[in-house]
């Protein structure tokens, strides 16, 4: 019988303490991770994705506009944008009956180039 060493895995248990300790006080703790996985988790949702892109590319539109844009219903965009908000990944104005929505500050504008450029680097290896 052939043994199968998994990649994931450590074939010799050799733990470095130096790099643990910088590792460990690197990491997020618990609360903080939870709340990046909840944003994670939001922009997992491809309609809340391309909304993002749109307002990325538009700088500011109304939910009949994004549902345009990202092919939905306003309901769904109007849902999507509500989660967003919430999350303060977006910020709204009023102008009269009208809402608009953009993208909440630079650092979600930075979160969204770097991932699309991520994702566009593993394509071309």
């Amino acid at each position: 019988m052939v043994q199968v060493l998994s990649l994931d895995s450590c074939e010799v248990v050799a733990v470095d303490p130096d790099k643990v300790a910088l590792a460990r006080d690197g990491i997020p703790g618990l609360d903080e991770a939870g709340t990046l996985a909840q944003l994670f988790r939001l922009l997992g949702d491809p309609n809340r994705t391309r909304i993002l892109y749109a307002l990325l590319e538009a700088g500011e539109l109304c939910v009949c506009d994004l549902a345009a844009v990202v092919e939905v219903p306003e309901s769904t965009a109007s849902q999507a944008l509500r989660l967003l908000r919430t999350a303060r990944v977006v910020d709204s104005r009023r102008s009269g009956r009208m809402v608009f929505y953009r993208l909440a500050d630079a650092h979600v504008r930075m979160l969204l180039d770097l991932s699309r450029e991520h994702t566009r680097h593993d394509v071309v290896r």
